[in-house]
């Protein structure tokens, strides 16, 4: 078969797919806000830099991106985002007096990738460059704007090892939707996009996130809250987004470290206040003394278990933390923000599952800032150790923010690739 008949035969029938789909994604609660719109192209409009933000990771990048980005010359700017939060987002972070002067932004739903659909989106929209954030693949999108000559840049790429598999098993379709420029966030995601996409340019470059990282505890917001229970004069373990999966494994850790440094308070910060009576359910069956950090007005003098009920307050929680486990590493989960603990200068551990943050995790553990573990035990053993012979937080604090300083300058590279795109250095 040849190229032109593969492709025009995949896209019939990735066409009837979409079609034969679309009255289940329409019942679909979480698709249900901007439904119309993304089915459909009248409310979009032209613009030279189309910018597309799937959720709400994608959409705090896109943030950062336009926040730098400083055309010399009017440009017409469209970010589009696939969720309700991701949408939320954009439209309180971009306000007009935070983007620069010479950009015409308009926020918009990104239409469905149903061929029918998005050749007229692209069509009116008839963007002269496209950036796609992180991994992003729509292949009605990239077929549309390949055929307009449009120029296609990822920026932030990143391809786990999972999803290379999956998109290894189908190259023969990506390869001829091959983006003009990817860069990568590390060698190993430049290898993996190499693979895939044989004729795109592709280069490295820091992860954006490293940007939006606030390097100065004192600045969060909450800390004059928290000064009702703590600091407390006993050491303070950080048991950080626990997920459901690990719960059992966390549990056990739990009552080892209470067994091996009882003198101390541990704070247990579900990653889902939904869990927090399966929480409550383990730690009475055990005889478990604990609170609810609701119920606390003044720091706990006695060793004991706070279960932590309110939200938003982990970040300060950590200013005030000796050691911390991050969770949603003890199982295949993708891991949690590994950096914030760090800049507050806690010891931090993590389990060996931490591939969503391996971006920052990976040079973290080798300059020693992490410490990473293969089992529960294993974990229970180096946060009692953190507490057995305590580190100066100072030191922790400066290393962290040092590497996070090294680390930075992703979003000046991004910002210069696509102004390059238009010639619009300032």
């Amino acid at each position: 078969m040849t190229k032109n008949a593969f492709i025009l035969n995949f896209f019939k029938l990735y066409n009837l797919i979409w079609k034969l789909a679309l009255p289940f994604l329409k019942r679909n609660p979480r698709l249900r806000r901007g439904f119309e719109k993304r089915i459909s192209f009248s409310h979009l409009s032209p613009a030279d830099l189309w910018i597309q933000a799937a959720s709400a990771g994608e959409a705090y990048l896109a943030v950062t991106l336009l926040l730098n980005l400083r055309p010399n010359a009017p440009l017409t700017v469209l970010v589009t985002t696939t969720t309700s939060q991701g949408r939320d987002i954009l439209a309180s972070e971009l306000t007009p007096d935070r983007v620069s002067q010479n950009i015409d932004l308009n926020i918009a739903w990104f239409p469905f990738d149903m061929p029918d659909i998005i050749r007229q989106a692209v069509a009116v929209i008839a963007p002269k460059v496209l950036v796609l954030l992180e991994t992003e693949l729509w292949p009605g999108l990239l077929y549309c704007l390949k055929r307009r000559r449009t120029k296609i840049i990822m920026v932030n790429a990143r391809m786990s090892k999972k999803s290379f598999g999956r998109y290894d098993k189908t190259k023969c379709l990506w390869k001829h939707l091959a983006p003009d420029l990817i860069l990568a966030i590390s060698d190993q995601d430049r290898d993996r996009f190499q693979k895939i996409f044989e004729p795109s340019k592709i280069s490295t470059m820091s992860n954006m996130k490293f940007e939006a990282i606030e390097t100065d505890p004192s600045s969060l917001s909450g800390r004059d809250n928290m000064t009702d229970i703590l600091p407390c004069p006993l050491p303070l373990t950080i048991l950080a987004s626990v997920r459901r999966q690990e719960e059992r494994q966390i549990f056990l850790m739990l009552k080892k470290i209470l067994e091996l440094f009882p003198h101390q308070v541990v704070a247990i910060f579900p990653r889902h206040l939904g869990r927090l009576k399966s929480w409550e359910k383990r730690l009475s069956r055990l005889d478990l003394k604990f609170y609810l950090r609701s119920g606390l007005s003044s720091p706990l003098t006695t060793p004991g278990i706070i279960l932590w009920d309110v939200f938003g307050e982990l970040k300060t929680a950590y200013a005030f933390a000796s050691v911390v486990f991050v969770g949603g590493s003890l199982k295949p989960l993708g891991g949690q923000n590994v950096i914030e603990p760090g800049i507050h200068g806690a010891v931090t551990v993590i389990g060996p599952y931490y591939e969503d943050f391996a971006w920052a995790a990976e040079e973290m553990i080798e300059k020693g800032l992490l410490l990473p573990e293969l089992s529960w035990k294993a974990v229970a053993k180096s946060m009692v150790k953190a507490l057995e012979h305590p580190q100066d937080p100072k030191v922790q604090k400066a290393l962290v923010k040092s590497h996070i300083q090294s680390r930075k300058g992703g979003t000046h590279q991004a910002c210069d690739e696509i102004l390059k795109a238009f010639d619009l250095w300032p």
